[in-house]
C-alpha cells in the first residue's frame, strides 16, 4: 500500500508566495480590463516563465496532477493574484469550464 503524503496549509502558502511575481508580471501585461480565472491560467501557459512556475506548482504539490491542479486552480493562483493587490474578485464564472476549480472573475484595478 502506498504511503498519503499529508500536504498543510503551508504548502498552499509557500505556492501563493512562489508564483505571486510571475502572476504579478503577467498582470502588469494583460490587455484585459476583465478576465476569468481560466483564461489567466491559458495566458500562464503561454509565457514560457510563467508555465515552468506553473509545472513546477503542480509538482511541488506532491500528489497526482488532478489532484495539484484543484489547489493550484481553485487557491493558489486566486490568492496570489489577491495577493498581487493588482486585481479584484468580482464573482464566480460558472459558465467557465475548468475541470479542476469553480473559476472566478477578476477585473484589473485601476490607479
Amino acid at each position: 500500500m502506498r504511503e498519503r503524503r499529508q500536504v498543510s496549509n503551508d504548502k498552499v502558502d509557500e505556492l501563493i508566495v512562489f508564483l505571486t511575481p510571475y502572476l504579478r508580471s503577467l498582470l502588469e501585461r494583460v490587455e484585459a480590463d476583465e478576465f476569468t480565472t481560466t483564461q489567466f491560467i491559458e495566458v500562464m501557459h503561454l509565457d514560457p516563465q510563467s508555465e515552468l512556475a506553473y509545472q513546477q506548482a503542480i509538482t511541488e504539490w506532491g500528489e497526482n496532477p488532478d489532484n495539484a491542479r484543484m489547489v493550484i486552480h481553485g487557491q493558489v493562483i486566486p490568492a496570489a493574484m489577491r495577493a498581487t493587490g493588482m486585481v479584484e474578485w468580482i464573482g464566480f464564472a460558472h459558465e467557465e469550464d475548468d475541470p479542476w476549480a469553480v473559476p472566478a472573475w477578476w477585473r484589473l484595478k485601476v490607479d
